[in-house]
């Protein structure tokens, strides 16, 4: 196949794997089992030891069946039958594992990434390059111990993504290496054709133990090499800086999950949970307590060794973001697909001084049929310095001292207004007051560096930040109070994501301000936009760039 007209002219990148060719390449041959055929088993083995005097008294007769069942079939003689029986059950299984891994293969070239699967019912799934806005990769537990990894590539659209699920974890991790340069305008070259016979021919010679490995040899490598992979950090050092740029210590993330929502919903439910045993009225107050009470233990841990072992670090593809301690997952976001950014600070972190940066992407507008969507968290718990860190790696070049003072003086609020300093923001009028009488004084909008800043919010501190050449739209409204108080509403529009990007309360003439501002601003950035393949957009020269 021909590459695509956009990567004429793109520089050449050799490819890591053999698996970008174009041609039809099935998965890990364990992935039957791994997408379900251990519960499948699982549930099989329930339902024959709840029911296995069923069908004793099905196949041998209720008045020949006495104790223990396999007694009975052992006492009749019919312990050939019986194995006879499970040897073709289990080979049925086989033999349907083995045409669900035949019949699910993919393809990925220089255009697409497609799947095709199903026995039955056959499906066939594509992603464009062009429009990829990040690759995940996931290594849940059970893969994990048998050496594989879930690939998932998000486009934009809705339910778009494909999953490859399950794939060789160095194979995956090198897939997705190829995947984000073919998506980068890079094109690959392809190494000539090797001569029949060569490659033997130069081979040595193997001799002994070494040209012949043993069983136990091969089982000591697997094993060695699971430990390493458990042990691994998450960042790939040939892709990214071997350290994370920022570093969340244990004590802070539990700090950060005990001091959430959900431990005031607990401590609530825990407070009628007493009042009503002192009432005397424990009965339904049990039913309906209790239960969340024991799951929220399960909660706290899932949600904790979700976060340990997180990194982020700058990759030339993008950012890359790790986390997990059992089960882990990385994904890269490409420069570009990241649409609206959010740091906020629960009340409760106020005193901690800890900060959440979560972001909207197209690839989390999936549908309910596709992979989960991309993680919508890139700093689970961080402080100010962590906050800058990660801003520079998701906005490049958003790092002069201006815009390090507006990102201080739209986390830190009015602290800034009181110490005399400029505040950089145009801010909501006192009359706002009426109808944010607790948040009217944080509210304020800015631009710099064609990035908008939204300045919002007192119980939760919000800054956010929408890069405007991401803006969907602007929409300004009034109803008659803010008609009445010549108050407005403001809102940018971006994909469907956490990050609301909106303005409850602007003096009417701002808000005019902000719509030619947002406009023109979204044009020229759209414009002058070049992130869609970014490989080529930094290697391209004035020459080349005249030519196309």
């Amino acid at each position: 196949m021909s590459e695509p007209a956009a990567a004429i002219g793109a520089p050449l990148a050799a490819p890591r794997t053999d698996l970008t060719d174009g041609e039809w390449h099935r998965l890990h041959p364990a992935t039957p089992v791994l997408r379900g055929g251990i519960f499948m088993v699982a549930i099989l083995g329930f339902i024959f030891a709840n029911l296995r005097e069923r069908f004793i008294d099905l196949f041998l007769g209720e008045e020949n069946f006495r104790g223990d069942p396999i007694d009975a079939i052992y006492e009749r003689g019919a312990t050939g039958w019986a194995l006879l029986v499970i040897a073709g059950v289990l080979l049925v299984i086989l033999v349907v594992f083995y045409l669900s891994w035949r019949t699910h293969t993919f393809r990925v070239n220089g255009e697409i990434v497609e799947v095709r699967s199903g026995l039955i019912f056959r499906s066939n799934r594509k992603a464009r390059l062009d429009r990829v806005q990040g690759v995940n990769l996931a290594r849940p537990l059970i893969p994990r111990l048998f050496g594989a990894a879930r690939l998932e590539i998000t486009v934009a659209g809705q339910d778009g993504n494909v999953q490859l699920a399950y794939l060789g974890s160095k194979l995956a991790d090198d897939l997705r290496r190829d995947i984000l340069h073919l998506a980068s305008g890079l094109r690959q070259a392809r190494q000539p054709a090797a001569v029949p016979g060569a490659e033997a021919a130069a081979a040595p010679t193997l001799i002994g133990a070494a040209a012949a490995p043993t069983a136990h040899s091969a089982l000591g490598d697997f094993a060695t090499a699971r430990y390493n992979e458990f042990r691994a950090p998450e960042l790939d050092p040939d892709a990214a800086p071997p350290e994370s740029v920022v570093r969340i210590p244990p004590g802070r993330l539990i700090g950060s999950v005990v001091l959430s929502g959900f431990t005031v919903f607990l401590l609530l439910a825990g407070i009628g949970l007493v009042v009503s045993v002192i009432a005397g009225s424990t009965g339904w107050v049990l039913v309906a307590v209790l239960p969340g009470l024991i799951g929220s233990v399960g909660y706290y841990f899932s949600r904790i060794t979700k976060t340990l072992r997180f990194s982020i670090a700058g990759t030339a593809d993008g950012v890359r973001v790790g986390f997990g301690l059992l089960s882990t997952s990385s994904q890269t976001l490409p420069p570009g697909r990241i649409h609206a950014i959010k740091v906020s600070q629960p009340i409760l972190w106020r005193r901690f001084g800890w900060w959440q940066v979560s972001i909207n992407t197209a690839g989390q507008a999936s549908g309910r049929n596709s992979a989960p969507a991309t993680s919508a968290t890139i700093l689970p718990v961080g402080t100010l310095a962590d906050v800058e860190k990660v801003l520079q790696l998701a906005l490049p070049g958003f790092d002069t001292d201006t815009q390090r003072a507006l990102v201080e003086n739209g986390l830190l609020g009015g602290r800034r207004r009181d110490a005399g300093i400029a505040d950089f923001y145009s801010n909501a009028p006192a009359r706002a007051a009426w109808l944010r009488p607790f948040s009217w004084w944080r509210t304020g909008w800015a631009v710099s560096d064609q990035v908008a800043l939204l300045r919002r919010g007192v119980l939760s501190r919000d800054l956010i930040l929408v890069p405007l050449a991401r803006m969907q739209g602007v929409r300004i409204s009034q109803g008659p109070v803010r008609r009445r108080l010549r108050l407005a509403s403001a809102d940018l529009h971006t994909v469907t994501g956490p990050v609301s990007a909106s303005l409850s309360v602007l003096d009417v003439d701002e808000a005019l301000v902000l719509f030619e501002w947002m406009a023109r601003g979204a044009v020229r950035s759209a414009l002058a936009d070049t992130s869609h393949q970014w490989s080529r957009a930094e290697t391209a020269t004035p020459a080349q760039e005249t030519a196309e």
